[in-house]
């Protein structure tokens, strides 16, 4: 599963010319925030643990960064690929950090799309991220039959077209077939795996911008933020993503609803964000703890991700007016029908509350909704949960 990546944020910048004199570009400024952090925020939300920064000359900046901008949650490593070996030679220098699969991905652009639809593909060497341009010109053009690369021109005469977009789900294997000196990964080591029927590519609609142009970086200003806004998905967990069994806690008593999965892929591969919302009285009855709950939430996001999906955030209520004592009384506003879980996943998300929605199959949770004034809901009590998700939740424009 993916769980490690590697930002190439070694480049001196010199498109943006005084800009970069003093500071890299994946730390410039864009909407009131270091660049880098939107490229945090989108791995860790598709499950990245580990993330290693090959920094080339700009360690300092980087650590002097990161010693304000800590995730304790995020293991992050710097590595200094001086002198320089490209952006394929600069993995020679990151070799025993590597998992056996690790994400790629260039520092001074974005891509937003399901990380882990890319990487659920174990099969090749190398597979990577392609997005449909208007004019290849600045890119270069990229030629498929399938998923298989046929031709990979990273220079071309423009017009419309399939570009790489900096994003690449590779095999370690990769960096010891790598030769000695500088190595583009781009020029040299991709153009050799399609020759050989080894580089496999996927095409993906997300939003996407390069800040290594003054007017790009321009334009990032006000898209960036705006890119981060999006509806949410939220959904009760018993008798909505698994059978509700009655205080459901157990791995081996979990049963998946049939299509949950797929329902939840397709609104990550649209773009929405997905929460769970749930009352877990169980705990204030002491059936099971706090960290029962949260070992179960992390065996389904780990399955999901297997199969190319994820759950942004899991909220829950262990809170009970007729048990627990005090324990668990700041959690009062958070037990359905108050909107307390909702609201708080409104407080640390960028949501868009006009598109969103909420999936439960008790009045409590409509009554939620209603309360955190999230506009569509659905009451679902039998039938097709995958089909329930497809008819609330339209693709984005």
């Amino acid at each position: 599963m993916l769980r490690q990546a590697v930002i190439l944020a070694g480049g001196m910048g010199t498109r943006l010319g005084a800009l970069t004199a003093n500071t890299p570009k994946p730390l410039l400024k864009v909407g009131g925030q270091p660049f880098v952090e939107y490229l945090l925020k989108h791995l860790t939300r598709h499950g990245v643990e580990h993330i290693v920064l090959l920094v080339g000359p700009h360690e300092s900046h980087y650590r002097q960064h990161f010693h304000t901008h800590s995730n304790p949650n995020v293991q992050v490593d710097f590595v200094s690929d001086v002198p320089p070996a490209g952006t394929g030679g600069a993995l020679r220098y990151a070799r025993n950090l590597l998992d056996e699969r690790f994400l790629l991905l260039n520092g001074d652009s974005y891509f937003d799309f399901n990380l882990l639809d890319l990487t659920a593909n174990q099969e090749n060497t190398a597979h990577i991220a392609l997005r449909h341009v208007a004019d290849t010109a600045r890119y270069g053009h990229i030629s498929l039959e399938g998923e298989r690369v046929l031709k990979f021109d990273e220079k071309s005469k423009g017009g419309e077209g399939l570009i790489n977009a900096g994003v690449y789900w590779l095999h370690r294997s990769i960096v010891d077939e790598l030769k000695d000196g500088v190595v583009s990964i781009e020029s040299q080591v991709f153009p050799e795996l399609a020759g050989h029927g080894r580089l496999a590519a996927s095409a993906y609609d997300g939003a996407f911008i390069d800040i290594g142009v003054p007017e790009d970086l321009n334009r990032a200003q006000s898209l960036m933020p705006d890119w981060q806004r999006r509806p949410a998905a939220f959904l009760d967990r018993d008798g909505i993503i698994n059978h509700d069994t009655g205080y459901v806690w157990r791995r081996e008593e979990y049963q998946w609803m049939e299509g949950a999965d797929r329902g939840i892929k397709r609104l990550n591969d649209l773009g929405y964000y997905v929460f769970v919302v749930t009352n877990q009285a169980g705990v204030a009855r002491g059936l099971y703890r706090t960290s029962e709950v949260e070992a179960l939430h992390t065996y389904i996001n780990e399955t999901l991700r297997r199969k190319g999906a994820h759950i942004d955030a899991f909220y829950y209520c262990p809170y009970h007016p007729d048990f627990g004592g005090d324990e668990f009384q700041k959690y009062r506003n958070w037990r359905k029908p108050k909107p307390g879980m909702l609201l708080r996943a409104m407080e640390e998300w960028p949501i868009d509350l006009s598109r969103s929605f909420m999936i439960g199959d008790k009045e409590t949770d409509m009554q939620a909704a209603d309360a955190a004034g999230v506009p569509n809901k659905r009451l679902f009590i039998e039938g097709d949960i995958e089909a329930a998700m497809a008819e609330i939740a339209p693709p984005l424009n």
